[in-house]
């Protein structure tokens, strides 16, 4: 951001009013229901966990968060019983993460929650608008981490975002 104040707020200001918004109704929610314990950081791991278990390094890329960010979530969540490690059937020497019962049920708080949250939009906007708004926005969401991952890729060249293609 410029040093300056502008009458339209920038994508990173809008974007960051919808995730703290979003993420305050749904933690509230979640406490409301008996999910007192968790935090919005949690969200790194619990948004992207899956019943059939998951690596760390996967949370890590699908969050875009380090890898030792998410080994310390992880360690609170077993800690707190949200989650557990078991041996990857697929190569023991490493481990999957796997939601506990009381992960599962967090998780469908959080799904319920989420679709409550998505509804209300869809029916402010109209559905069909929602719908856009949500491809762009993932649109946008794509580009920006494909331009981050170039930005970090030495001695890639910057390529058009949107296909793939190399410039």
């Amino acid at each position: 951001m410029t040093g300056h104040q502008t009458a339209e707020p920038d994508l990173g200001v809008l974007a960051a009013r919808v995730l703290f918004s979003v993420q305050r109704e749904l933690f509230t929610a979640l406490a409301a229901q008996g999910f007192d314990d968790i935090r919005p950081r949690a969200g790194a791991v619990l948004a992207y966990l899956r019943a059939d278990g998951i690596r760390a390094s996967e949370l890590a890329r699908a969050s875009g968060q380090h890898k030792q960010v998410i080994g310390s979530l992880i360690d609170d969540l077993e800690r707190l019983g949200y989650v557990e490690r078991k041996p990857d059937p697929a190569d023991r020497r490493a481990k999957l993460i796997y939601p506990t019962e009381r992960g599962l049920l967090q998780m469908e708080a959080a799904a319920s929650i989420m679709r409550t949250i998505e509804e209300r939009h869809a029916k402010a906007l109209g559905k069909q608008e929602y719908a856009t708004f949500k491809t762009a926005l993932h649109r946008v969401a794509d580009l920006q981490h494909e331009a981050q991952h170039d930005s970090q890729t030495p001695g890639r060249s910057q390529g058009n975002c949107a296909t793939g293609e190399a410039g």
